[in-house]
């Protein structure tokens, strides 16, 4: 039917434009795309083995993120964070949490109108995000801690039930993640090195002890700070 066929193509052509500002995404969090760094729309069409137009609209939707920036007709490079950036950015994030405690403090049902069962259910798979990025910031590896931490704080952020504030959250903790990257991978050992309080986090949460849980992310946050303020001075 022709309108099957426009329609699919529509589908296709969406998908394609998020898998491929995913790919980019992961390019820069993994430091393989440097701060910086400055490349051409035809570049990463013949990288991928894609047209133009999805491309095109993945870097748009990057640079509206923060990770790109659009160099007037010479085509996009990688946003160069200061420490000052970070420092703001970890600030931002704390008050976006701490208005979700605030929330709990407040009654809200932050599992809506779940029954109890698939409440558990869902904050144990949090639960295992965050087992997975405290076994990973013990061995000190960065990619698959990066990976688990996204997760872990989508997944937990939804948990409140405000689409737009999990995904305001997801944003600053991708960017925090980006001006971070840089300096850790200088590094050749992190073992040890990385916060890995994600299931003290949630075992707090989940009894509603919200004074225990700002505790948690203020120490994450000093010690984000601390880290990256030291490899940022060496």
């Amino acid at each position: 039917m022709p309108g099957s066929s426009g329609g699919n193509g529509a589908v296709t052509r969406s998908t394609l434009r998020q898998q491929i500002a995913d790919a980019l995404r992961d390019e820069v969090l993994a430091g393989r795309l440097q701060p910086g760094q400055e490349f051409t729309v035809k570049e990463i069409a013949e990288q991928y083995g894609v047209s133009a137009t999805p491309v095109r609209e993945a870097l748009v939707d990057l640079s509206a993120q923060g990770l790109l920036e659009a160099d007037q007709h010479r085509g996009f490079h990688v946003h160069e964070y200061s420490f000052a950036d970070h420092r703001s950015i970890v600030e931002a994030r704390s008050l976006v949490t701490d208005g979700m405690f605030h929330a709990l403090d407040n009654g809200h049902d932050w599992f809506g109108k779940w029954d109890e069962a698939r409440a558990i259910a869902a904050l144990s798979g949090v639960r295992r995000r965050g087992e997975e990025a405290r076994r990973a910031a013990a061995a000190g590896d960065l990619t698959i801690l990066i990976g688990y931490d996204l997760r872990f704080w989508r997944e937990l952020g939804a948990l409140f039930g405000n689409p737009y504030l999990a995904d305001f959250l997801n944003r600053l903790r991708v960017q925090s993640w980006v001006c971070a990257v840089q300096h850790l991978r200088r590094l050749t050992d992190l073992r040890g090195a990385l916060w890995s309080g994600h299931t003290d986090l949630v075992d707090a949460l989940a009894k509603r002890d919200t004074a225990t849980a700002r505790s948690i992310v203020t120490a994450y946050n000093e010690h984000a700070l601390a880290l990256i303020e030291r490899l940022a001075d060496g």
